[in-house]
């Protein structure tokens, strides 16, 4: 195999949600970014993105799990998180963190421009127009803030689902509306972010959708807790799953 024709490398950035709440997302997406035709690794040494410390204002340790992050998957041709907030922290803010340290300036801004979001990097990079996977469903999306916002993540996951076959995709209202968890926010915030969450699950219900499906593990527990707390019958799944059929684990663990 020449040069020219070798599969992309690929480092998949695993998310700490994922791999301490739902592991088969990460497994998901490994299947998803093999069919697409990357040899695809999970670099050991990465750990946090470091969006809950440059949050909540920690930004030394911010810096740090940064340029922990970036020697860990420099090497790699693209890095890729199944999480659109995992994946803005490393594209949009390690440049501006470490933008007064000369000696990791260019390597951030290097980083920054390998990173993708899974679904926008399958469909914008890769050039993925379907799969092949059938699922008898009636679901509706949610857009998570950071996807939607930092990323322009918006028709590539649409385009994906709709090739899934028996899989019918309803819009639910606001569905570019904040689900109420933006991490330590609903920890902070709790009040608001139940009625926040309230709203987004009523909309769920008026959607007539079985399944809600997002691109963010964070909303969808966010979302999996209230559904659950109000007796809804819907279930909350990351995108991934379906894409990659790999939907016989039990439902997502909710956030209470």
């Amino acid at each position: 195999m020449t040069p020219e024709t070798k599969p992309p490398r690929v480092a998949l950035f695993v998310t700490c949600l994922v791999d301490l709440m739902r592991p088969s997302v990460g497994f998901a997406a490994v299947k998803l970014l093999e069919q697409a035709g990357c040899t695809v690794e999970v670099p050991m040494a990465q750990t946090c993105c470091g969006q809950p410390a440059y949050n909540s204002g920690d930004k030394t340790t911010a810096e740090a799990l940064a340029r922990q992050t970036i020697a860990a998957c420099e090497g790699y041709d693209y890095v890729v998180a199944p999480s659109g907030s995992c994946a803005g922290m490393l594209k949009s803010h390690y440049a501006k963190l470490l933008a007064s340290d000369a000696a990791w300036q260019g390597r951030a801004n290097a980083f920054a421009a390998k990173v993708h979001e899974l679904i926008s990097f399958l469909v914008d990079v890769r050039g993925m127009t379907g799969v092949s996977q059938t699922l008898i469903a009636r679901a509706t999306y949610h857009d998570s803030c950071s996807g939607l916002r930092e990323l322009g993540i918006k028709d590539q996951p649409r385009k994906l689902l709709a090739s899934v076959e028996g899989l019918e995709l309803v819009e639910m209202a606001d569905c570019e509306v904040c689900c109420g968890f933006g991490g330590t926010f609903a920890v902070k915030y709790a009040d608001i972010s139940n009625a926040m969450v309230e709203k987004k699950c009523a909309n769920i219900g008026e959607s007539g959708a079985d399944l809600v499906l997002a691109g963010d593990l964070g909303c969808l527990m966010n979302m999996a807790g209230k559904l659950r707390r109000d007796g809804s019958t819907a279930k909350a799944r990351h995108i991934a799953e379906v894409l990659a059929g790999e939907l016989s684990d039990p439902p997502i663990a909710a956030a209470d």
